[in-house]
């Protein structure tokens, strides 16, 4: 389908916070495609990062006319400041956005219902909370695990404790042929994860 602007195109936005979380990134692509989505884009990074590249991304290309699809709401984000500024930007650019099983804003024609926005801001509000009440939980269960004299903390990481699939691509990164983010995507890895590498990689010379 076509429009003045062009070609329409519906786009699926698939986010976990870790690369540790695959099986679940594979669910969401699952369903997106399921839904209609014929470009993806898919994010390793925390729910409530001010920045997200692949999401910011996504918003620079997508065009009046197109649809964005999720599976869930807080896949795009757990800040309420973040969904306010999602909300502005489906506005600005005249596109469509799909909760899969859940509540669908299009600003193609004309701007959302009100009802329909105070809709999303509320389970905005909640997915906040959730993300706080489980960092809560976590930080309660290192202080339990301190107190009874745990170990803590990830094991410390080496250039020979690094997966092959990481090297596979570090030489291109070397050279400039790809960057950070770039690096992290061919590696399956997230962006923090990249830079523990490099760190690593670094102080083995």
């Amino acid at each position: 389908m076509k429009t003045a602007e062009g070609i329409i195109v519906t786009h699926g936005y698939a986010r976990c916070s870790t690369n540790e979380t695959r099986q679940d990134i594979d669910r969401q692509v699952r369903e997106l495609k399921a839904a209609g989505a014929t470009k993806i884009w898919m994010e390793y990074e925390h729910g409530d990062a001010p920045t997200k590249e692949q999401q910011d991304m996504m918003w620079d290309t997508v065009r009046p006319g197109d649809t964005v699809i999720i599976t869930e709401p807080s896949r795009l984000s757990r800040s309420v400041q973040q969904f306010c500024q999602i909300v502005d930007v489906i506005k600005l650019k005249r596109i469509r956005l799909q909760i899969l099983g859940s509540i669908t804003i299009d600003c193609r024609k004309d701007d959302p219902d009100p009802m329909t926005v105070a809709f999303l801001q509320l389970i905005a509000v909640f997915s906040e909370l959730e993300l706080s009440m489980i960092r809560a939980r976590v930080r309660s269960g290192v202080a339990n695990a301190r107190a009874k004299g745990k170990q803590l903390g990830r094991p410390t990481i080496t250039a020979e404790r690094i997966p092959d699939s990481f090297y596979r691509y570090f030489a291109k990164y070397q050279i400039g042929e790809i960057n950070v983010s770039e690096l992290a995507r061919l590696a399956q890895v997230s962006r923090p994860t990249v830079y523990r590498y490099l760190s690593a990689i670094q102080a083995s010379k």
